[in-house]
């Protein structure tokens, strides 16, 4: 099963900026956007409602400001039995239809059945050249997730 993109689009309003002179989008904001682009993402890949279980990695790299239009791509990178990942790209994107990358994040999901427990669903195979590379780096991220929860552990 292949994983397609699922995308949305914003408009950086007054209530989504900080106080600052020049009203920058809030990383709340952000955050909350892309807990639920990647919620929709993993709701569509896996047939199942989902929780979120961390953002393992999130990278502010450029702000956007007051009126940016911001788009957010979300697609799945890695499946586990009962849990999948999914990296969100958010882009400024421009009025000449240039898009430039100011954020990136990895969420993990877990797929639950009616009754809100842990259920399987259709792994995902990655085919091309960059799905295998996603693949391969969730699994290093998985990996050192379960190694500092064991450090973590009393």
């Amino acid at each position: 099963m292949s994983a397609e993109k699922t995308t949305t689009v914003q408009i950086v309003m007054p209530q989504h900026c900080n106080g600052y002179a020049k009203p920058r989008l809030f990383g709340g904001q952000i955050m909350a956007w892309i807990d639920v682009i990647g919620a929709v993402a993993a709701r569509r890949y896996t047939g199942c409602a989902v929780t979120t279980v961390c953002i393992d990695n999130l990278n502010f790299l450029k702000p956007a400001y007051l009126n940016d239009t911001v788009v957010q791509e979300a697609m799945v990178t890695w499946t586990g039995r009962t849990s999948l990942e999914v990296r969100v790209d958010s882009m400024v994107e421009r009025l000449d239809g240039s898009r430039e990358l100011i954020n990136r994040a990895y969420v993990v999901f877990v797929a639950l059945d009616e009754n809100d427990q842990p259920t399987t669903f259709t792994p995902f195979v990655p085919e091309t050249v960059d799905e295998k590379l996603e693949y391969a780096a969730a699994e290093m991220r998985r990996n050192a997730r379960l190694q500092r929860q064991q450090v973590s552990r009393p």
